[in-house]
């Protein structure tokens, strides 16, 4: 499932975000699997950045006032977001797979269910630099406007090409969810779209309203790993 999300950051937050990240020191990323690393040509802020703790608590919290963004995901583990930048000379990511596990600062590991870019640059800041998403539904082609995240599965082949104008900044992040199955992870999103447009339309207190939501949270609790 590709599912994308506008408006996660506010206009503010976007505008400190990005101050941020224009006057903080990148380098080439290396936060990558040996066989990405082949591929991967961009920058990212280094693990030592000063700014790199107030950016991933700002994204975090955006992340957790979104109920969508929370439904069509249902994190139980995050690893902490990156920043990285696209720029004009050769900075592109190839095609590539996201690596299956990954450590967590705490020592543990996280099982990479989804992955989830979020533009900081708006399209018309930069040429090329699209995300590029290859699944059974064929390949897609995302460029959203900055403050807005596209979340998928982190098994999908994808790459982003390369930028021929500007300036493409994002943060990205790997996420492990409650609900492995990418199939019944869509079925709740869709089924919990539904249950909260009835309930705006008819109020909680509808007996039928009521029994759903239950089979909701027991499907929940049939298929969740925690």
């Amino acid at each position: 499932m590709i599912v994308s999300f506008d408006n996660v950051l506010t206009s503010e937050e976007l505008a400190a975000m990005r101050r941020q990240l224009l006057d903080t020191d990148w380098e080439r990323g290396i936060s990558a699997g040996p066989q990405a690393r082949l591929v991967k040509k961009n920058l990212q802020i280094p693990e030592n950045s000063d700014v790199l703790r107030d950016l991933r608590i700002l994204v975090m919290r955006a992340l957790n006032r979104t109920p969508e963004v929370m439904s069509a995901i249902m994190p139980f583990k995050i690893i902490p977001p990156n920043f990285n930048r696209y720029t004009v000379d050769d900075s592109h990511y190839g095609r590539h797979i996201d690596s299956t596990v990954r450590p967590l600062p705490d020592g543990s590991y996280l099982r990479t269910d989804v992955s989830a870019t979020l533009f900081l640059s708006d399209p018309d800041e930069y040429d090329g630099g699209e995300l590029k998403i290859t699944d059974t539904f064929g390949e897609q082609t995302i460029k959203l406007p900055a403050g807005s995240l596209v979340a998928y599965p982190s098994g999908s082949l994808h790459e982003v090409t390369p930028v021929t104008r500007g300036d493409r900044m994002g943060c990205y992040m790997f996420m492990q969810s409650l609900i492995r199955d990418t199939e019944k992870r869509r079925l709740l999103y869709e089924m919990d779209n539904a249950l909260r447009r009835l309930r705006a339309r008819q109020g909680e207190d509808q007996p039928e309203l009521v029994e759903l939501t239950g089979t909701y949270n027991n499907l929940v609790r049939l298929w969740s790993e925690c």
